[in-house]
């Protein structure tokens, strides 16, 4: 039975005071406030060198997107096959971009109909698939952030080494790009689907540590690690067991879609439980999929406005909206169909929100879109 409309008021976390403290240095960046939490807020840290790995901004949070090259290929796709997690590979379109580079040209025109060029750039890929593809390479030879998203694997085949080669391999590649990349590997970890794989928290925390070793033996330094389970997995499930600890961890993340058992349900409904969890941990948040069903009609707009305003909170230090339908398991199924494109009002509303300074970090030149 789909459950009644969800909405309550939306609390404000406390400020949080910023260090980030790197492996070889730290850095500080400060901002003041106050709010309605329980205890104190605690002080920011990452593992990731300020001007190798992607940082937080000082102000505000990058605004990122995956923006699919064709998504009625990608449709029923999902992205917990064969290889858990992301799907096999990201969009490989052989066209180019106005400005000549290979697999831009989606993002290029996603970004003219948002009036901004993105801060953070999303792919996906499989646990054995190749990278980088021309996409991660088009995008780390330009100037936004790479969100590698990497799937998981048998947790306790990775820490008994079986894959040690795959992972070097990988590794290198990363190295080579030579630029500050996001890399979420293994998201969703705590829902049933990657159970048989994942094994138990505990084989996915020494499998993430796992992963960790073999980069940091191959001096991979320009990697943030962002661990990311759904923020439903913060109500009946336990997804904080997930979570490798805090010397192990750059960004704590959730996938923020608002479930299709909803009528309608705020963005600030569907984060809630891991945010009070979140408040807790001396990390920036990035929200890394949030999309407003296309089952929400006219009132799509209004719930990006409403979500401008809960991401709109100090520890929120990225956001990455999921423009696509390939979760949709077939056409009538509006409730777990994303893209905005084509929308006009929708669209109209995730450009305010995008144009909106506290999501333009960087102070990106803003045209009026379209």
């Amino acid at each position: 039975m789909v459950r009644a409309r969800a909405r309550t008021a939306r609390a404000k976390l406390p400020i949080v005071g910023t260090a980030l403290l790197a492996t070889a240095a730290m850095i500080a960046t400060v901002a003041a406030g106050c709010g309605g939490g329980a205890g104190a807020a605690p002080t920011i840290t990452t593992t990731a060198r300020a001007g190798v790995a992607p940082t937080p901004p000082k102000e505000g949070a990058y605004f990122g997107a995956w923006v699919p090259a064709d998504d009625g290929e990608r449709k029923k796709k999902g992205r917990e096959g064969e290889n858990g997690g992301a799907s096999a590979s990201p969009s490989e379109s052989p066209s180019a971009s106005p400005s000549g580079k290979p697999a831009m040209a989606p993002v290029t025109g996603f970004e003219r109909e948002l009036g901004r060029r993105l801060d953070i750039v999303q792919s996906y890929r499989g646990w054995t698939a190749d990278f980088p593809g021309a996409l991660e390479k088009s995008v780390a030879d330009g100037n936004r952030h790479l969100l590698l998203t990497w799937a998981g694997a048998d947790t306790r085949k990775i820490v008994q080494g079986e894959y040690d080669e795959l992972i070097q391999r990988r590794a290198r590649a990363v190295k080579q790009l030579g630029q500050p990349i996001f890399l979420r590997w293994s998201p969703d970890m705590d829902t049933a689907a990657a159970r048989k794989r994942v094994h138990s928290p505990q084989d996915f925390v020494a499998a993430w540590k796992h992963l960790r070793q073999v980069f940091e033996q191959e001096q991979v330094h320009n990697v943030a690690w962002v661990w990311c389970p759904t923020a439903r997995g913060f109500g009946g499930a336990d997804a904080g067991a997930f979570y490798p600890g805090d010397d192990h961890v750059d960004w704590i993340c959730a996938d923020a879609q608002p479930g299709s058992d909803f009528d309608y349900r705020d963005l600030s409904e569907s984060l809630k439980l891991f945010m009070q969890w979140a408040r807790d941990r001396p990390k920036p948040i990035m929200v890394a999929e949030f999309g407003v069903p296309a089952a929400y009609g006219e009132r799509r707009a209004e719930w990006l406005r409403e979500a401008s305003k809960t991401l709109q909170d100090p520890q929120v230090k990225a956001v990455v909206y999921f423009n696509s339908d390939e979760r949709a398991k077939n056409a009538r199924d509006r409730r777990r169909a994303f893209a905005v494109t084509g929308d006009k009002h929708a669209l109209s509303a995730l450009r305010e929100l995008a144009t909106t300074p506290y999501f333009n970090p960087n102070n990106l030149p803003v045209t009026s879109g379209g």
